[in-house]
């Protein structure tokens, strides 16, 4: 099964105001597993940016001024995705954002049921708590130490590793794999005691009761012992 977890940076909120994505960042999934495989593009946004969207993800527009607009790799983009199931954080605003962008470079827009949303994840699975990828990320013990600014290959990043976590993580086939253990283990055994039994004399089961001998030479020994711990109790 092949899966995209991805993030989006943006100079704002809205894209039918006229904010316009800046960077995008996809990580692939394989049957829950990263593979290596990721897409990252920064974008001319062919406008200003306002302070506090930089301040959220350190893009300035000197920075982004020379980088690609997004219509010239929209078809790349399109290719990478596939037609996989998309995983975001937040899910409806990257949604929006790419959607916008396709509109603009005449591609048709993602179909939502593609989407897979990890806020409403989280809000099922823990009701009342913070559902930030920074919160989710302490809840299950993902490392963020290097994350000082948003940026969205590093967010698909630790979003892939929250959304593995979140579904099941490392104990993910464990069952399956104990199962098939168990199922084997009958049949193993019988094996080994077969293979030992074919190979070996066969030997009368050794007494273990004390002879008649034995007692006698116990209760000889013991009548030998000088002040015996155990008369001293009595």
């Amino acid at each position: 099964m092949r899966e995209i977890i991805f993030d989006t940076e943006t100079t704002g909120f809205d894209p039918r105001s006229g904010d316009r994505l800046v960077e995008i960042g996809c990580v692939e999934l394989v049957d829950r597993r990263e593979t290596g495989v990721t897409f990252h593009a920064y974008f001319n946004p062919e406008r200003d940016m306002p302070a506090a969207a930089e301040a959220v993800h350190g893009l300035s527009i000197q920075f982004l001024s020379d980088k690609p607009l997004f219509a010239s790799r929209v078809d790349e983009l399109i290719e990478f995705l596939g037609d996989a199931p998309l995983v975001a954080h937040n899910a409806a605003f990257d949604f929006g954002f790419v959607n916008a962008e396709f509109a603009r470079a005449g591609r048709p827009a993602l179909d939502m049921a593609r989407m897979c949303c990890t806020v409403q994840m989280a809000r099922k699975l823990h009701p009342g708590a913070k559902h930030s990828l920074d919160a989710l990320c302490t809840r299950y013990g993902i490392d963020r130490s290097h994350r000082v600014k948003h940026g969205a290959l590093l967010d698909a990043e630790l979003l892939a590793h929250l959304y593995i976590e979140m579904t099941g993580g490392r104990q993910i086939g464990l069952g399956l794999a104990a199962s098939a253990a168990s199922a084997a283990a009958p049949s193993a055994v019988v094996a080994s005691v077969v293979s030992r039994g074919t190979d070996r004399p066969f030997r009368e089961p050794r007494p273990h009761m004390a002879s008649a001998a034995e007692l006698a030479r116990h209760a000889e020994f013991v009548a030998g012992l000088k002040q015996p711990l155990w008369l001293d109790a009595v």
